[in-house]
């Protein structure tokens, strides 16, 4: 699989442009500004019907305009397919596979599997949970559709279990048999998002290590833990504790939308204790990892962006970073950098057909 063309219309700030791609390499370069980023995300939208960096989609739309076109052309097994994902303002967001209309953007997850590396995965080491938690949901959907159906549905049912103890303070009352027809949903798909997820990260662990040995040359020992409450009670134990709890803070306290992943170097938080440099290295590893993992599970590989990865990193870090990128087990890769130069370095490295695009004729 691969991305043969992608054509874009009022798509962040570019206002017309047309990319015709090299099966392997791609790479974006230019100042800061002229809209590298914007070309990666735009691919990125094709498989996800969703932008990676802004998730508010009339904000993607170009200033001043009312309605943005993304469309791609993929070669699949020698089999043309075409993808639009296109928005207008106060419409809803409309996504085609080849002409026809998907009625849930979920069947779309995983068709045209994808992992993008980007500055903005630091989010995973500084933010909350939540994005941890994204992150692990993302891997797993993109090749389990019936995981993405429970996810949908445990987040439906966490939100009107929400809604009734909102309306019980508000009405200071309490009926007990009603929110015990939640809580037997949550658990049901509680339950089955909690294991999938171990089983998930008994495989993907292994990975992770591996990859962050090869671009660290062994240098540290990194670990990669999974935190759930679930693991020390019963999800029905659990919401019973609790109950009062969540009487007063009028939502469901305890539960699988609370888990987490535990980032560490060597015994401690890579958030406190790790680099610039050993920071990027992890979420780097944790990437790779990600492709490494749908690509054994759905027999497809993905499309690979990286955005700005050789920023700080010091230059054996790149260098592992192109060894890796090098290997026959890499697809079709999309790069961006501000450095011509050393972008050209790196592809004529990888003996792999590469196209350059310089985008600074590209204005804001």
């Amino acid at each position: 699989m691969y991305l043969q063309k992608i054509s874009l219309v009022n798509f962040k700030n570019i206002e017309s442009q047309t990319f015709s791609f090299e099966k392997k390499i791609n790479c974006f370069v230019g100042n800061n500004g002229v809209g590298k980023t914007n070309v990666l995300d735009a691919i990125y939208y094709l498989s996800f019907a969703k932008s990676y960096f802004n998730p508010v989609a009339v904000q993607n739309i170009k200033h001043q305009q009312d309605f943005f076109v993304v469309e791609g052309e993929y070669l699949v097994n020698n089999r043309s397919e075409k993808i639009i994902c296109s928005l207008k303002k106060g419409q809803k967001k409309v996504l085609k596979r080849n002409g026809k209309i998907y009625e849930r953007f979920s069947d779309h997850i995983g068709q045209f599997p994808l992992v993008i590396i980007s500055p903005a995965d630091r989010d995973l080491i500084i933010e909350g949970s939540e994005t941890r938690r994204k992150f692990i949901d993302g891997v797993i959907s993109q090749q389990d559709k019936q995981y993405l159906k429970t996810l949908i549905s445990y987040n439906k049912v966490l939100g009107q279990r929400n809604a009734l103890l909102k309306f019980f303070a508000a009405n200071r009352t309490f009926d007990e048999l009603n929110l015990s027809v939640y809580n037997e949903q949550l658990m049901l798909y509680g339950r089955e998002i909690h294991e999938k997820r171990k089983v998930f990260l008994k495989e993907f662990v292994p990975i992770f290590n591996e990859k962050y040995q090869i671009i660290s040359n062994d240098k540290e020992h990194v670990s990669l833990h999974y935190k759930s409450q679930l693991e020390d009670l019963s999800f029905e134990e659990l919401l019973k504790r609790n109950l009062e709890k969540d009487k007063i803070l009028q939502y469901t306290s305890v539960g699988v939308h609370k888990d987490d992943l535990s980032f560490e170097i060597g015994t401690y938080p890579v958030k406190k204790f790790g680099s610039q440099g050993q920071q990027k290295s992890y979420l780097i590893a944790l990437k790779l990892a990600q492709f490494e993992f749908i690509k054994r599970q759905s027999n497809i590989t993905p499309i690979l962006l990286l955005d700005d990865i050789f920023d700080k990193l010091d230059e054996h870090r790149v260098a592992q970073i192109i060894e890796l990128v090098n290997k026959d087990e890499f697809g079709q890769i999309f790069i961006t950098d501000t450095h011509f130069e050393r972008t050209e370095t790196v592809v004529k490295q990888s003996n792999k057909p590469y196209e350059i695009f310089n985008l600074s004729n590209l204005e804001d």
